[in-house]
This record gives structure tokens, sequence and C-alpha cells, in this order.
């Protein structure tokens, strides 16, 4: 016998079906990036999409912030975008005699950092302050950003023209990295269709306010977690630090970035409760961008994708106990 949603549950899983029916408007047949892009936004984090150009990853972007009614702003990143161009910056008004900020490209409730890995690291790094902390500080003072606050950044493949790694102190700020990868042809013929019948992003209803997003994200991180859960989690991360082909492992702010995802996918398979396949389902997600291989793994033809395969298969799984009954 499963446990029943509570009232407040349930409103957060019919929201986040309305989203993502609407986004699913825009974006034809990426149904799952769709699902775990909202669910790294109600756990609270921020995305990271890495493909190449022109598959959607704008377009969705700007269809969530329609969705959930969240003032959105944009920064096209080239070598030459300043830091200040991110976080704002001061300057001396002679009428009133003192100093004013003027708001960056980063204070808004969404903002899409497009090809963040073609500018430079220094520029990158303007955006560290504000993921973590969520504020920014401009000549000594410290100014909130707006709550609820969502990154979604783009990149390019490594290795293309112009591109260059984002730090690991920057990459562990993502909660997950995702990819749209091209349409199945099925799919392209629909968006074609879509597109010649001008079904467009402002087609996009708003069926969620900043506020109850907000709020959703609350009831998200009541979700119950049994203590067999919290030790597979941990056993996974140190599996990650000890694994024999893994020069960096997941970081505990990695565990708690997939202990956040977990219930928040609990919660959209319509459980208030974590199982142990809500842990693996967005496992290499929250992890691969995070981990680094050694010389060893490359030797022998592994990659990220292989190992943490590995991992999930020799890591014990848990038989959940006390609260859950199936």
């Amino acid at each position: 016998m499963a446990h029943k949603l509570s009232e407040n549950q349930v409103q957060v899983l019919q929201l986040s079906q309305k989203v993502i029916g609407e986004v699913k408007k825009v974006i034809i047949g990426k149904d799952e990036t769709i699902i775990k892009v909202l669910l790294a936004i109600l756990a609270g984090g921020h995305i990271l999409l890495e493909d190449i150009p022109g598959v959607g990853k704008t377009t969705m972007a700007l269809a969530l912030s329609k969705a959930l009614s969240l003032d959105y702003k944009r920064l096209q990143f080239t070598p030459d975008v300043l830091p200040t161009d991110v976080t704002g910056f001061t300057i001396y008004n002679k009428q009133k005699n003192e100093f004013e900020f003027k708001q960056g490209a980063a204070m808004t409730n969404l903002f899409l950092a497009d090809e963040i890995n073609r500018t430079s690291s220094k520029t990158q790094s303007a955006l560290l302050e504000i993921m973590e902390e969520g504020s920014v500080t401009v000549d000594g003072v410290t100014y909130e950003m707006p709550d609820p606050y969502i990154v979604i950044a783009t990149q390019n493949p490594i290795g293309s023209i112009g591109t260059q790694s984002l730090p690991e102190s920057q990459m562990d700020r993502f909660i997950v990295r995702l990819s749209m990868g091209y349409p199945s042809v099925e799919n392209e013929v629909e968006m074609l269709k879509s597109k010649h019948n001008q079904v467009t992003v402002n087609t996009v209803n708003s069926v969620v306010t900043a506020a109850e997003l907000a709020e959703a994200r609350k009831i998200v991180d009541e979700i119950y977690v049994s203590g067999d859960v919290f030790e597979y989690i941990v056993a996974l991360a140190d599996a990650t630090r000890k694994n024999q082909y893994v020069k960096l492992g997941l970081s505990p702010r990695g565990s708690i970035a997939l202990l956040k995802m977990t219930k928040a996918t609990s919660l959209l398979k319509g459980r208030d409760y974590v199982t142990p396949d809500d842990v693996t389902y967005t496992f290499r997600d929250v992890v691969a961008h995070r981990i680094i291989l050694n010389s060893k793994a490359r030797l022998n033809g592994l990659n990220t994708e292989l190992v943490l395969r590995n991992i999930l298969e020799t890591v014990p799984v848990p038989k959940l106990r006390g609260k859950v009954v199936i």
C-alpha cells in the first residue's frame, strides 16, 4: 500500500504536469530532458545544458521562464564579455552626489548564460558567488538575487572552436548537466510542422507563479528519506572517491545535490518518500560532470559513463524498511 500524497504535494505534482505540458508545446520529443530540468528547478539547483548549437537549449529556457512566470534575462557569453556585465557595477551620480548600483544581466529570476564556455575564466568566475550564495558583491556591497533564482547555462562540447573548460568549482555548482541531442526523424518532422504552423514560445502560457514555485521547493524539501537511502547516497559518493579510475570523486556538495534531485524525483513520480530507484534515475546527470577520471581510465578505454555504470552495478542497493510499504 503506497502512502497518500498530502494536499500540498498533490498541488506541486499538478503544477509540475502543467509546466511540462506547456514546455512540450515548443520542445518536441525531449520529454525526459524537460522533466529533468524541472526536477532541477524544484530541487533549487542550476542547470548546465551541454550540446551542439541549434537543438533547442535557448528555446527551452525561454519556455520555462514563461510557464513559471519568471523574469528572464539572457547574456551571450563571448570573449569580450566582462565580469561587470554579469554582476553589475557602481557608477557615480553627479546629481545625487552618490554612487549608484547598475544591475548586471544576472540580476533576474531566470538567467540564461548562453555558451558560457566561450568567455574568459575571469568572467565565468563572476557567477561563482551568485550561484552558490544567491547574492552578488560589488565594491564591497552585497546584493541579494531575486527568489526564486535559477541559472541555466549552455555550453558547446569541449573541443569546439573557441571553447574552454569550466573550472571544477564552477561545474560543481550546477546540480545537473544534461544533453538534448538531435531529435528523432519523427520528432523533427513534428518540429517542422509546428514551425510551419507558427507554434512559438509565445504560445506558452504562464501556469505557475514565482511564489508558487518558491513554495513548491519547500514542499519538495520535506519529502521523507529513510536512513537506508541516506546511506545509499553516501555509499555511491564514497565509491566514486575510491574508484581506481577516478582522480576526483564526488564532493559533499554533489551528495547534497543528489539528495535534492532524488526528493524531487519521488514527488514527480507520485510518492511522498524516496526509493533507491529515485537515486539512480538522476545519478549520472548529477555526478558525471563532477568527477574527473585518471590516466589509467583513459589507457583502459573507459569513459565517465562506463565508470558510473559500474559503480551503480557494484554498490549494494538497500531494501527499504520502516515507513515505506509498497
